[in-house]
C-alpha cells in the first residue's frame, strides 16, 4: 500500500486530505498547528461553504513522522520550506514522490533540494479558508472543483509514472490533467494569484469586492499583462487555464471580451478571501515575495517595470511588517496609478 502524506493541512489540505480519504486513499495530514492535529484526529476533517462533510483523518505533528513515504504533497507556504524540505528528506527513498501543489513557481528550488527525479509539481484550481481547527470552508463552486481541481506536470514533461501515482489521489478531489508544459501552467497560476489573489491582500477584502469594483478590475487587468511579459522573457508561454486564453492578458485594454473572461473565470471564486489576506489576519507573514514579489524581481532581471505588482507587493508587505489588515481605502492607489500610466489622449 501507498503511504502518503500531505504537508501543511491548512485550508486546502484539510480538505485535499479529507476527499482523498473518503475517496480510499488514505494520506496522513501533517500540520505545526497542535490544536488543528487534535481536532482532525477527534472529530474528523469538516469542511462548510460549497460542501458540507465530516470525513475521519489521520493527522500528525511534523515530528510524529516515521518511516518513508512514497507520495507527498507539499501545501505548505514557500516560506517554510527550508525547514519542511530539510525534515522531509529523511522520510524518503529512492522511488518517493514529492509533488508540490504551493504557489508561486516552487519546483526548480524544491527540486535543488530533494533531487530533481523525485519532484513533480503542479496548480490547485480552488480556494478555501480556514475557519478554525478541523475546519475549513470550501469557498469556489463545487462544480468547478469537479471539472478544474488540479493540473499537474514533471519539470521534464515526462515520468509518467509519478504522475499517474499523483494523479491517482487527486482525482478523488476532482479533475487532474496531466500536462507537458509545467511552468506554462505555473504561470498561469501565478497569473491567477497575482491579480485577485494579491488585490484581495492590498485591499483587505473578498474576490467578489474586486469584482464589483471597476477600478480594481482595470488594476487586475494591469497586473495580469506584467506577469505574462514576466513568463515571456523567463521564455515560458501562458498555458489554457479552466478553458481559457490566458495569452489575452497581454495588453490591458477596454475589451468587452476580457472582461467577460475575468467574470467566467473569477465569479465562482467570489467567496474567496486571498491566503496572504488570511495570512495578515492572523498577524502572519505572506508568501508576497513568491508571488507578485516574483513578478517584480523578473521584471528587474529583464529590465522593465512592473508597477502594479510592485504597489500590490509593497502594500502587502507594510502591513505585514506592521502586523495590519489592509482595507479597501487602498484602491484610490491603484486608481492614482492608473491616472499615471494611462496613455496620453
Amino acid at each position: 500500500m501507498t503511504r502518503a502524506a500531505i504537508i501543511g493541512a491548512g485550508s486546502l489540505g484539510t480538505i485535499i486530505g479529507a476527499l482523498m480519504t473518503k475517496g480510499g486513499r488514505p494520506v496522513e495530514l501533517v500540520d505545526t498547528n497542535q490544536a488543528h492535529v487534535r481536532a482532525l484526529n477527534a472529530e474528523g476533517a469538516c469542511i462548510s461553504g460549497h460542501l458540507t462533510l465530516c470525513q475521519p483523518v489521520r493527522a500528525i505533528l511534523p515530528e510524529q513522522m516515521r518511516g518513508p513515504y512514497d507520495l507527498v504533497f507539499l501545501l505548505n507556504k514557500q516560506t517554510a520550506n527550508p525547514r519542511v524540505l530539510s525534515d522531509l528528506a529523511p522520510h524518503l527513498h529512492d522511488g518517493s514522490t514529492v509533488c508540490t501543489l504551493q504557489n508561486g513557481i516552487p519546483e526548480p528550488s524544491v527540486a535543488s533540494i530533494l533531487d530533481a527525479r523525485r519532484v513533480i509539481g503542479g496548480t490547485v484550481g480552488f480556494g478555501a479558508t480556514w475557519l478554525g481547527p478541523g475546519h475549513s470552508s470550501l469557498t469556489t463552486a463545487a462544480d468547478v472543483v469537479r471539472d478544474h481541481a488540479f493540473e499537474i506536470g514533471a519539470l521534464d514533461g515526462q515520468d509518467s509514472r509519478r504522475l499517474a501515482l499523483a494523479r491517482d489521489y487527486l482525482g478523488c478531489v476532482g479533475q487532474t490533467r496531466v500536462l507537458d508544459d509545467l511552468m506554462g501552467v505555473r504561470w498561469s497560476k501565478m497569473l491567477m494569484n497575482a491579480t485577485f489573489s494579491g488585490m484581495s491582500a492590498a485591499l483587505g477584502c473578498d474576490f467578489g469586492d474586486v469584482l464589483d469594483n471597476r477600478t480594481a478590475v482595470w488594476s487586475v487587468m494591469h497586473i495580469a499583462a506584467e506577469v505574462v511579459r514576466a513568463a515571456q522573457a523567463d521564455g515560458h508561454r501562458m498555458a489554457p487555464m479552466q478553458g481559457e486564453d490566458f495569452d489575452r492578458f497581454a495588453r490591458p485594454g477596454d475589451d468587452a471580451a476580457t472582461f467577460a473572461m475575468i467574470h467566467r473565470i473569477w465569479d465562482p471564486h467570489r467567496m474567496l478571501r486571498a491566503s496572504m489576506l488570511q495570512d495578515l489576519e492572523k498577524r502572519t507573514d505572506t508568501e508576497i515575495d513568491f508571488i507578485n514579489g516574483l513578478v517584480c524581481a523578473v521584471g528587474r532581471r529583464h529590465g522593465f517595470a512592473t508597477p502594479f505588482n510592485e504597489l500590490v507587493t509593497r502594500l502587502v508587505r507594510d502591513a505585514q511588517s506592521t502586523r495590519a489588515v489592509p482595507d479597501f481605502g487602498n484602491i484610490r492607489l491603484f486608481a492614482d496609478l492608473l491616472d499615471a500610466t494611462a496613455p496620453p489622449q
